[in-house]
């Protein structure tokens, strides 16, 4: 696909947005469910873009900032891979090499992020200058400044790639062998796997295995559709919130561990 000139700005749009919500994190734009989905909808290609960007999103759950070391950057990932989606023209059997090139991507991405942030401490002293002579406009604006070069950390490397254009991505996608391509996709769904086995090693505790398993069961059962699996989900957080209510107000003297499921056996 060859995007023609509004849909290369919105493309730069999003990729804009998607880099500023990278610090400032309001809209989440820069997550690849969003970000994804966003190019697929200015482009025409949604379905395997929205495909791209549940897959990644699985990836990026178990990425997170911890200290001073920086996550791999999932708006360039989000954002670049989707890009060469929709230019390969392969639609959805596209996706698991998109996948795979995503990876890399956001390790580029952090290096970018890492520069990015360097300059910024620049911009700081600037700051505290006009801080020093009241002038709150300057600050606005070197403010402002700050928060465009983080858009501009994505919209660059993204307008690169949509220079490149769609014939040499096509091509090169093209030329990719069978057990290079198949070995991508398992390598793919093993990082998904991988990320939300993280995010759950994170978040194990004796109430929430309980909901997990019921998850993992009810997802199997194929009649359920996707509507059906939300509206599980938030009577189960309903019910979570209506134990955590009640949770350690037992007679019994049971105290209030801060894990409402627990108080709520233990005091029963």
């Amino acid at each position: 696909m060859v995007p023609n000139f509004v849909q290369v700005i919105l493309i730069l749009v999003v990729a804009f947005m998607a880099g500023m919500e990278g610090i400032l994190d309001q809209f989440h734009f820069h997550q690849p469910v969003i970000a994804c989905t966003l190019i697929g909808l200015v482009t025409g290609n949604l379905v395997p873009c929205l495909i791209l960007g549940g897959t990644l999103q699985m990836i990026a759950l178990g990425w997170a900032n911890i200290g001073a070391a920086v996550a791999p950057d999932a708006a360039l990932a989000s954002v670049a891979s989707a890009i060469i989606l929709v230019l390969g023209g392969q639609g959805e059997k596209g996706v698991s090499s998109a996948i795979a090139i995503a990876v890399p991507l956001a390790v580029a991405g952090l290096l970018l992020t890492i520069l990015v942030r360097t300059l910024a401490t620049a911009i700081v002293h600037f700051m505290d200058a006009s801080a020093k002579e009241g002038n709150f406009k300057m600050i606005d604006f070197w403010q402002i400044v700050a928060i465009c070069m983080q858009g501009l950390r994505i919209a660059i490397p993204a307008g690169l790639i949509l220079a490149v254009g769609s014939g040499p991505v096509r091509d090169l996608l093209n030329q990719m062998p069978a057990w290079l391509t198949d070995g991508l996709a398992i390598g793919g769904g093993m990082v998904v796997a991988v990320g939300y086995a993280m995010v759950i090693n994170m978040m194990a505790s004796r109430e929430v295995w309980p909901f997990f398993a019921i998850g993992f069961v009810l997802a199997t059962v194929s009649q359920i559709t996707l509507i059906g699996l939300g509206a599980i989900g938030v009577s189960l957080a309903l019910i979570y919130l209506a134990l955590s209510k009640s949770g350690g107000s037992g007679n019994n003297g049971g105290g209030n561990t801060g894990d409402p499921v627990g108080d709520v056996i233990d005091n029963y």
